[in-house]
């Protein structure tokens, strides 16, 4: 499953900086190794914004009862958002596997090579995937990133017959996008 959710991130980022996007950060929940989906932040501020709406990542893993997430991340783009310290390589594709006993963080560094840049300056690069680290038992996570992984676990008490739906709703209408797979389709 590891490796199928790595390849998944890795062509996620392929495609998005081709078209001169870095990607948003990801959530990709599992209840008993079964993939909830995938779930994007939000268009975020830089900032406060940024913190909180990484963050709230979280609810759909623990509407959900997840009992593990991965997250996926680039380096440059979360630290710039959030207003915090680049920290690891840049650029790079991080990723955790956290249950509630801990996570491993595994990181993907890349170099771009560009393809194109538009007339307003906008490029579109490759991403060059230099070797992988080696994982990270324990490994440091940024704070909206470790916020997620801790949220992911802390139980959702909603008064609502479907607590799993209803959070799902909510979180598309502030944005997010959530994209299920068949077995927790709603």
């Amino acid at each position: 499953m590891w490796n199928g959710l790595v390849g998944v991130a890795k062509e996620t980022y392929t495609a998005s900086l081709g078209e001169g996007v870095v990607p948003r950060p990801l959530m990709m929940p599992l209840v008993r190794g079964e993939l909830v989906g995938l779930i994007w932040v939000r268009p975020l501020k830089v900032g406060q914004d940024a913190l909180a709406g990484i963050a709230e990542l979280a609810n759909i893993a623990a509407a959900a009862g997840a009992d593990e997430v991965v997250l996926a991340w680039e380096t440059h783009d979360v630290a710039t958002a959030c207003e915090l310290p680049i920290v690891g390589p840049a650029p790079c594709l991080n990723m955790v596997l956290a249950t509630r006993a801990g996570h491993v963080l595994h990181q993907f560094p890349y170099t771009e090579q560009l393809l194109s840049r538009s007339s307003d300056g906008w490029a579109s690069v490759a991403p060059d995937w230099r070797p992988a680290l080696e994982p990270q038992p324990g490994g440091e996570l940024v704070p909206p990133i470790q916020a997620a992984v801790d949220f992911s676990f802390t139980p959702i008490e909603l008064d609502h017959p479907d607590p799993f739906g209803v959070t799902v709703v909510l979180m598309e209408e502030d944005g997010y996008r959530i994209s299920l797979t068949e077995a927790f389709a709603r």
